[in-house]
C-alpha cells in the first residue's frame, strides 16, 4: 500500500480530550468533511462549474472531492498530526482510504474515509464573539456557501432566545445591499434584458416561531463575497451561555446537492462582553496628533455604576486606570491626549450591578505602525509582499490603524486591503509591482466567447444572455488580479506623498487573459463592493490649475498667486489598464495626485467607476494617459447591475489618447446627478467632455461648470480634442439577458450588415447643462505616444470632428430584409436626447471643409460604434444634433480659423430647440441647416 504526502501540523505539548468529532472547531466551518459517524469521515463528492482564465470553454464542470493536501489542511487542528493511506495510490481522496490521528502524547486513532454526494461546505460566522446578557444589540452574521449555484436554498437556524422578523431583520444577498426581509422580493435585480429568468433577488420564509429563515430562489452563481449578509436587530438575550447558529445550502445546477451545516457561536456573558474600539474614519486624511492618540469606545447600554475604563500597556498583564470621558448614558467612552506609537488595551470595569466584573478588551496602537517592523529592509530588491500582508491582517486584527511605508522602495505582487486600515505612503517611499500578481478569480462562466473589443457583427457577448462576464471588456470582468486589491472592505485608505509605480509589470492590453499566468495583472487598485475609500496625497483646500507657460499643474492660493510645489501630491505612473477600478463601492474620495510625472508609457485608464455612489474626485493632474482620465459608468461584471449617482468632479487637467471626462462606455445601469466643474483639457483623441448610454442605462442631471462643487476659479477649456462634446445614445445592450440577432437593412442608400439588440430598451439621456466653456485647437492633438514635442502643431492631417449630440434610432421596418421581427420591451423605437441646454460655449474650430459636406449624413450608431470617430464627417462644424428633443444654445460664439463650407449647426430631427443670442463670424452663408425639425425659436 502506498502512502501519499503526509502534512504535519505544529502541536500542543498534550493533548485535548477529543480529535475529529463533529463539534470540533476545525469541522465547524469544514470545506469537505460532510460528517463523522463513530470511525468513518464523510468526504464530500460533488461537482461544480468553475471556469479559470485558461479552463477550455467546455470543461468547466470540476469533480469538488478534495486532493489528499487540501483534505489535510482542511482538518488541521493543534495537537494533532494527520496521516492519510491512499487504497488506490491516488493525489484525490477515495473511498476505502484510512486517516491515522496522532496525538502528542501518542495516542493514535484510524478513521476510514467514504466520500458522499454533499455540496462543499460553506463558511457561517458572526461579527461579534460575545455580547452581553439583558441588553440590546444588532447581531451580525455572514454565511458563504461552498460552491456556486443558480436557484439555490439557503436555511439558517437561530438559537433560542432569538428570533428574526420581517420588519426588523436585515439581509444583503451576494452585495446587493442590505434590504428589509419584508421588501426582499421587491428589491431590483438590476437592469436586464426582457425574458431574464430571474426577476427577484429571492424569498424568504420564517419559519418555527422566529427561529428558522428560509431564503429560496438565490442566483448564488457571481461570487461577491459573502452570499449572505444577515442583520439580526434588536436582540436580547436573558441568560448567560452559548447561542450556537446553523446553515446548510443545496445547490440546483449542475446537480442537486446540499451541504453538511455550518456553525458558529456567540458567547452570552454577564460581564460587559460586546466592547468595541471605533476606528478613526473621516472623508480625507489630515496628519493631527489626536488622530493618533485619541480614540471611542463603545459597547451596548446596560446599568453599569461607577464603570471606568482601564487600560494595558503591557499586554493586558497589569491594569491601571484610564483617563476617559464616560457617557453611560450612550454607551460610549472618549480617550484623549494617549502616549504616541503605544500597544494600548482597554477593557471596562463595572465594580456592581448586574454586570459587575471586566469586560472583553480591546487593542489600539497610537500611531502609525511602520512597515520596516516586519523585516522589510525597503532596499528594492526583495518581494515584500507577504510581511505587508501579514502587516495589514495584523493591523486589522487590532480593530484598524495605520501602516506606514517610509523612506525606502517596496516590491509588491498583490497586496490585500483590509477594512480599517490605511496606508500612508511617506514622501521618499516608493511601492512597485513585481509581476505574479494574484490570479484572476475563478467564475461560474467562461469568458473566453469575448474577451476584446465588440464589433457591430460579434455575436460573442449574447450567446449565453446569462452570462455577466461577457457583458463588458474583461479588465473590468476580474478583480483580484491587481497591484491592490479590497472586496467587501470599509474604511480603507491609500494616501501620502510617495510614489506607486506598475514599473512595467501591469498589462494595458483587452488580451490580458492570453498572457502567462504570472503576467495577468491589469490594475493597480482593484476596489469591489467596498466602502468609504479615500486615494490621493495630501490634502489642500485649495483648487488645482494648469500654467501653459510652464506646462505645469499649480495651487491657486488665497491671493490668487501660483504654487508649484505639488510636492503634497501622491504620485502614480506606469499603472496598466486602470490606477483604480472600482466597481460597486460607495463614498469614495479620490484627489491631489500627480499621472506620469516619471513615466508616460503603460497607463490606460485613471479613475474608473462602475456602479459607485457619492464619489468625490479634484485636484488631479495627469500628463498624458491613453484612456479616460475620469470615468462614470455601471457594468455586468457583479453578475448584476447597480445604479450610480452622486458624482463631484472639479479640478480635473489632463491629457488623454481618448476622453478626459466620461459617462460610459459601460452603462448597463442609470447614472444621474453628476456636477463637474473646472476642467481642463490639454489634449483628447477622442472627447473633452463625453456622456454615452449605449446599453440601455438612462443618464439625467449631468452639470458642467455649473457651480455646483464649488466656486468657479476659471472657465473650462478645452484644447487640441478630436470633438469637445460627444454625447449620445447607442443600442449595445450589453446587459444580462440581452439577445441579438443579425439584420440587413438599408440606412440612407446605403446598405448595413450588422447586430440588432432585441430585447433591450434604448437607453435615455436628459437635463444636460453644458456652461462656461472656452474650446479652441479642435484636432486629435493628444501627446500620447509621440516623442520629442508636447503637442503637434495642427498641420491639415489630424483628424477632427464637431461637437456632437446623437440621439439613436433602429432602421424602419421597411428598410429591413424580411421585415423588423421585434419590438423593444417599452416600444420606443427612437433613443432621444432630452432637456440638453448650452450656455456660453466658445467654439473657435479649424476650418477648411468644402461647401460639398454639407450633403454629409452620418450613420447611426450600432453595435459596438459609441466613438465619434464612427459618425464620419459632419454637415456641419459648430454643432450637429440628431434626434434630440428640448435642445437651447445661447450666448455662445462659434468662430472658425479658415472659412468652412458647412453649416455652423445642424438639426436633423430636433423637436423644440432655442438659438438666443449666438455669434457667428461675419459673412457666413450657411448657418443654420435643418431636416424634420419641429418647434424651433431663432433670436
Amino acid at each position: 500500500m502506498k502512502c501519499l504526502p503526509i502534512l504535519i501540523f505544529s502541536a500542543f505539548l498534550h493533548c485535548m480530550p477529543a480529535g475529529l468529532t463533529a463539534q470540533s472547531p476545525a469541522l465547524q466551518n469544514s470545506r469537505y468533511v460532510a460528517g463523522i459517524k463513530k470511525d468513518t469521515v464523510e468526504v464530500v463528492s460533488g461537482s461544480t462549474y468553475a471556469f479559470t482564465a485558461d479552463t477550455p470553454e467546455d470543461s468547466g464542470l470540476v469533480a469538488t472531492t478534495p486532493s489528499v493536501a487540501a483534505f489535510l489542511a482542511d482538518i488541521r487542528q493543534q495537537s494533532y498530526q494527520y496521516t492519510l493511506h491512499s487504497v488506490k495510490g491516488r493525489s484525490l481522496i477515495a473511498t476505502g482510504d484510512r486517516l491515522t490521528e496522532r496525538c502528542t502524547n501518542g495516542q493514535l486513532r484510524t478513521y476510514y474515509i467514504a466520500c458522499v454526494r454533499k455540496a462543499l461546505g460553506g463558511q457561517l460566522a458572526a461579527a461579534q464573539k460575545s455580547i452581553t446578557v439583558n441588553t440590546i444589540t444588532d447581531l451580525t452574521l455572514y454565511f458563504t456557501a461552498g460552491q456556486r449555484s443558480p436557484d439555490a436554498t439557503i436555511r439558517i437556524e437561530l438559537p433560542s432566545g432569538i428570533q428574526a422578523s420581517m420588519e426588523q431583520t436585515t439581509v444583503n444577498i451576494i452585495g446587493r445591499g442590505d434590504v428589509l426581509l419584508k421588501d426582499l422580493e421587491h428589491q431590483s435585480v438590476g437592469r436586464t434584458g426582457a425574458g431574464y429568468p430571474f426577476s427577484k433577488t429571492g424569498v424568504v420564509q420564517i419559519l418555527e416561531n422566529g427561529r428558522l429563515l428560509l431564503f429560496k430562489h438565490l442566483d448564488l452563481r457571481p461570487s461577491n463575497g459573502p452570499d449572505l449578509k444577515i442583520v439580526l436587530r434588536k436582540v436580547q438575550c436573558t441568560q448567560t451561555g452559548t447561542c450556537i447558529f446553523k446553515a446548510r445550502y443545496t445547490t440546483r445546477l449542475p446537480a442537486v446537492l446540499t451541504s453538511a451545516d455550518a456553525s458558529t457561536s456567540v458567547t452570552v456573558t454577564r460581564t460587559i462582553g460586546d466592547l468595541k474600539r471605533i476606528p478613526a474614519a473621516g472623508l480625507a486624511y489630515h496628519t493631527i496628533p489626536a488622530l493618533y492618540t485619541s480614540t471611542v469606545l463603545q459597547w451596548s447600554r446596560s446599568q453599569i455604576p461607577g464603570a471606568l475604563i482601564q487600560q494595558s500597556l503591557d499586554s493586558g498583564k497589569t491594569w491601571q486606570p484610564a483617563k476617559a470621558t464616560l457617557l453611560l448614558n450612550k454607551g460610549e467612552a472618549r480617550l484623549t491626549r494617549l502616549q504616541p506609537n503605544r500597544l494600548y488595551w482597554f477593557r471596562l470595569w463595572v465594580p456592581r450591578g448586574p454586570h459587575k466584573g471586566v469586560s472583553n478588551s480591546v487593542a489600539f496602537y497610537s500611531g502609525a505602525i511602520d512597515v520596516r517592523d516586519w523585516g522589510i529592509t525597503g532596499n528594492g530588491l526583495e518581494d515584500n509582499t507577504e510581511q505587508i500582508n501579514e502587516a495589514i491582517r495584523y493591523i486589522h486584527g487590532l480593530g484598524g490603524g495605520t501602516l506606514r511605508f517610509s523612506s525606502g522602495t517596496y516590491q509588491v505582487r498583490t497586496v490585500h486591503l483590509l477594512s480599517h486600515v490605511w496606508l500612508y505612503i511617506d514622501k521618499d517611499a516608493t511601492i512597485k509591482a513585481l509581476k505574479g500578481g494574484d490570479a484572476p478569480e475563478a467564475t461560474w462562466y467562461s469568458d473566453k466567447q469575448y474577451r476584446s473589443g465588440l464589433s457591430p457583427t460579434d455575436p460573442g457577448p449574447y450567446e449565453n444572455p446569462q452570462n455577466w462576464l461577457t457583458k463588458q471588456d474583461v479588465g473590468h470582468t476580474f478583480f483580484r488580479n491587481a497591484m491592490f486589491h479590497g472586496e467587501r472592505a470599509d474604511n480603507i485608505k491609500i494616501i501620502g506623498n510617495g510614489y506607486i509605480t506598475g514599473n512595467g509589470n501591469l498589462v494595458t492590453s483587452d488580451k490580458v487573459m492570453n498572457n502567462e499566468p504570472d503576467n495577468r495583472s491589469d490594475k493597480m487598485f482593484s476596489l469591489k463592493l467596498c466602502t468609504r475609500v479615500e486615494i490621493g496625497g495630501l490634502h489642500r483646500n485649495e483648487d488645482l490649475w494648469y500654467d501653459s507657460i510652464k506646462d505645469a499643474p499649480y495651487y491657486i492660493l488665497p491671493d490668487q498667486k501660483k504654487d508649484f510645489d505639488t510636492g503634497n501630491m501622491l504620485r502614480i505612473d506606469r499603472a496598466g489598464h486602470f490606477v483604480l477600478l472600482a466597481t460597486g463601492t460607495d463614498n469614495i474620495h479620490v484627489h491631489d495626485t500627480y499621472f506620469a510625472k516619471e513615466h508616460t508609457s503603460n497607463a490606460r485608464d485613471i479613475y474608473d467607476f462602475m456602479s459607485c455612489n457619492n464619489v468625490t474626485v479634484m485636484n488631479i493632474y495627469s500628463k498624458v494617459s491613453s484612456d479616460d482620465i475620469v470615468k462614470p459608468g455601471s457594468d455586468c461584471s457583479l453578475g448584476f447591475t447597480r445604479p450610480a449617482k452622486n458624482y463631484r468632479v472639479r479640478n480635473i487637467i489632463g491629457d488623454t489618447n481618448c476622453n478626459l471626462f466620461q459617462i460610459g462606455s459601460e452603462t448597463a445601469d442609470d447614472i444621474a446627478d453628476i456636477c463637474v466643474d473646472n476642467i481642463y483639457v490639454l489634449g483628447a483623441n477622442k472627447a473633452g467632455f463625453s456622456i454615452s448610454t449605449n446599453d440601455g442605462g438612462h443618464i439625467r442631471n449631468i452639470h458642467l461648470n455649473c457651480g455646483h462643487t464649488g466656486s468657479l476659479h476659471h472657465r473650462s477649456k478645452m484644447l487640441r480634442t478630436y470633438t469637445p462634446f460627444f454625447i449620445s445614445i447607442s443600442n449595445r445592450g450589453r446587459v444580462l439577458g440581452a439577445t441579438a440577432k443579425r439584420f440587413r437593412f438599408r440606412e440612407q442608400g446605403v446598405w448595413r450588415d450588422e447586430l440588432l439588440v432585441t430585447n433591450v430598451d434604448i437607453g435615455r439621456v436628459e437635463n444636460i447643462l453644458l456652461n462656461g466653456v472656452d474650446i479652441a485647437e479642435v484636432y486629435n492633438g493628444s501627446s500620447f505616444g509621440k516623442s520629442g514635442t508636447r503637442w503637434m502643431p495642427y498641420d491639415g492631417t489630424q483628424r477632427a470632428a464637431t461637437p456632437i449630440i446623437a440621439g439613436y434610432q433602429l432602421p424602419e421596418a421597411d428598410q429591413v430584409e424580411g421585415g423588423l421581427p421585434f419590438r423593444l420591451p417599452n416600444g420606443m423605437h427612437t433613443g432621444y436626447i432630452r432637456n440638453i441646454a448650452f450656455n456660453d460655449i466658445q467654439v473657435s474650430v479649424k476650418g477648411g471643409h468644402p461647401a460639398s459636406d454639407t450633403t454629409a449624413c452620418p450613420p447611426e450608431l450600432g453595435v459596438g460604434q459609441y466613438n465619434a470617430s464612427n459618425l464620419k464627417v459632419q454637415p456641419s462644424w459648430g454643432l450637429w444634433v440628431r434626434h434630440a428633443q428640448n435642445l437651447t444654445v445661447k450666448n455662445s460664439r462659434f468662430y472658425t480659423e479658415k472659412p468652412d463650407g458647412r453649416y455652423v449647426l445642424y438639426l436633423d430631427d430636433v423637436q423644440h430647440a432655442q438659438l438666443i443670442r449666438i455669434q457667428t463670424p461675419d459673412g457666413t452663408r450657411q448657418r443654420l441647416g435643418y431636416r424634420k425639425v419641429e418647434g424651433l425659436t431663432i433670436e
